[in-house]
């Protein structure tokens, strides 16, 4: 019977060193918390990390984003779909556009590369990459 008590401790101390944050277990279910990247500043915010990100974003948007023209001179509007990665750095990879003009594509992906690094997204209490495509109608 000590024995038994012995290996019971060992066992519940063992169990909580590997312990991680954002992971929760509750009788036979294991949950992990998934945190996204989190904009610089959004931190603090009194908004949602969500908002703030998207805040941030067209802020951004609307201090550098440029209409490319055609070769007429008018301005080039239209759609375009952005993907890109947030690494476990927190910093944006593998950015790409897709679109109907070749123009909006490219000042789209020279936006994406104005981006800062991040905090990167966190699942069971490790950085991981998060995926995003985001379409933008200019």
């Amino acid at each position: 019977m000590k024995k038994c008590l012995i290996i019971f401790t060992l066992a519940l101390f063992t169990s909580f060193s590997y312990a991680q944050e954002g992971v929760r277990v509750q009788k036979n279910s294991v949950s992990t918390k998934e945190i996204a990247p989190v904009w610089p500043g959004c931190e603090t915010s009194k908004e949602t990390s969500k908002d703030c990100f998207n805040t941030q974003l067209n802020s951004l948007l609307k201090k550098n984003f440029k209409y490319p023209k055609d070769a007429n001179g008018n301005i080039v509007r239209g759609r375009t779909v952005l993907s890109f990665t947030v690494d476990e750095k927190g910093k944006v990879k593998d950015v790409k556009a897709t679109g109907d003009h070749k123009a909006l594509n490219e000042e789209a992906m020279r936006i994406v590369s104005l981006f800062p690094i991040m905090k990167p997204g966190i699942r069971g209490g490790k950085a991981i990459p998060v995926f995003y495509k985001m379409p933008f109608n200019l």
